[in-house]
């Protein structure tokens, strides 16, 4: 069994209407806008805020996330934020440096880009131009780049992907040579066998813990057809295969099923839309549309995961449009819009349900309008990793 259908449900069957996507990404933003207070900033969902310092105010589940959406939503002609955007995410900062979000993580670093503090200065240099802002994120960079969790997460691909944003923001050297040393080191830190290092007993392959994200940023950086070569047979290698369909573990395993709780993941930030949404350039095209293909049979994550971008709907949808844009097949794209529609519906009932949307890039609602966004524009790129 390549995933587990019980936590899957049937796609709604309600027809692409693109002035009603309009219309749900719109209502996204409106609300977001209404619910902001600036000393409170948004409120958290129960599932984010765990062990962490409220209000939120990071990238991954906090208020930097959700004012980059919004002004992403906003440059890409799909909403007006009637919010001073510049000024909102300066408290963020602020927070993010006091009491970090993921200060009580295991794995935490200030230099992080998801979890860190490098994700919210991004944000706010993005907004503002604020040099100083420019001179903390070059220290953080360099601060990160012996970081031993290899992933776009905590470590330095992540951080090589804000340096060579930032070189292409304010077209400065000293960006290139921070890029240089973070690729450099994780070249070198890569093992023997293909993979690199995320924890002591894990080994990822998805685009946010693993071999994808960790390529996608080292060819950002640089062509390499021998190190894409070299990814993609780590993944075939790695893939569990049944009836022309795969998947992939967290980490290497006699079994997909993960240790800790017995499950199969089948989300972006672990298992095939995860590979596929990172390694669609390089990956097998045999093997990446049979990883597409689970993803479309599975369906919709039911409520327990959500709608959201790291382990729901939405995430998942991603995947289907990296194999529209690898293959140019329409039928991708038409299945994405698919999940859109889906997960734009899902976020609504969950809003009725809980009184409330939710608040953040990765898992709540304005994660959800920006898939829907790409869905309209037949755009695969993926909030952060791919845009920034």
């Amino acid at each position: 069994m390549l995933y587990e259908p019980t936590r899957f449900d049937a796609l709604i069957d309600a027809p692409w209407v693109p002035a009603r996507v309009e219309d749900g990404i719109a209502a996204i933003a409106a609300d977001a806008d209404a619910a902001f207070d600036p000393t409170a900033l948004w409120p958290a969902h129960a599932w984010d805020a765990r062990e962490k310092p409220l209000p939120l105010s990071g990238l991954y589940v906090g208020a930097a996330g959700v004012i980059w959406a919004l002004d992403e939503l906003q440059r890409r002609g799909h909403a007006e934020s009637s919010l001073d955007l510049a000024a909102a995410v300066r408290r963020p900062v602020s927070l993010e440096r006091a009491t970090p979000d993921f200060a009580a993580d295991e794995h935490y670093r200030p230099g992080a880009l998801m979890s860190g503090e490098t994700g919210a200065l991004l944000v706010a240099f993005r907004l503002t131009s604020d040099p100083a802002l420019a001179d903390d994120l070059h220290a953080l960079v360099l601060g990160n780049v012996d970081t031993p969790t290899d992933d776009i997460s905590w470590g330095a691909p992540g951080t090589l992907l804000a340096a060579l944003v930032m070189g292409e923001w304010t077209g400065e050297r000293r960006w290139d040579e921070a890029a240089r040393a973070s690729a450099s080191a994780l070249r070198e830190r890569r093992g023997d066998d293909g993979l690199w290092r995320q924890d002591d007993d894990y080994r990822g392959f998805s685009t946010l813990h693993g071999v994808a994200g960790n390529t996608l940023a080292l060819l950002r950086f640089a062509p390499d057809p021998a190190l894409a070569s070299e990814s993609a047979a780590v993944l075939s290698r790695h893939a569990f295969c049944e009836d022309g369909l795969a998947n992939w573990p967290g980490s290497p395993r006699p079994q997909l099923r993960r240790p800790r709780d017995s499950r199969i993941c089948l989300q972006w930030c672990t298992g095939a839309p995860g590979v596929v949404a990172g390694a669609w350039e390089f990956l097998d095209e045999d093997l990446l549309l049979a990883g597409a293909e689970l993803i479309w049979r599975a369906g919709a994550h039911r409520d327990e995961k959500g709608h959201g971008l790291c382990h729901g709907t939405a995430g998942n949808g991603f995947a289907l449009l990296k194999a529209f844009a690898r293959t140019g097949d329409e039928r991708w794209l038409e299945r994405a819009r698919r999940f859109a529609v889906h997960a734009l519906a899902q976020a609504e009932r969950s809003a009725a349900a809980n009184g409330r949307r939710r608040y953040s890039l990765f898992n709540g609602d304005v994660g959800t309008a920006l898939f829907a966004a790409a869905c309209l524009d037949a755009d695969p790129r993926f909030p952060i990793v791919d845009v920034m």
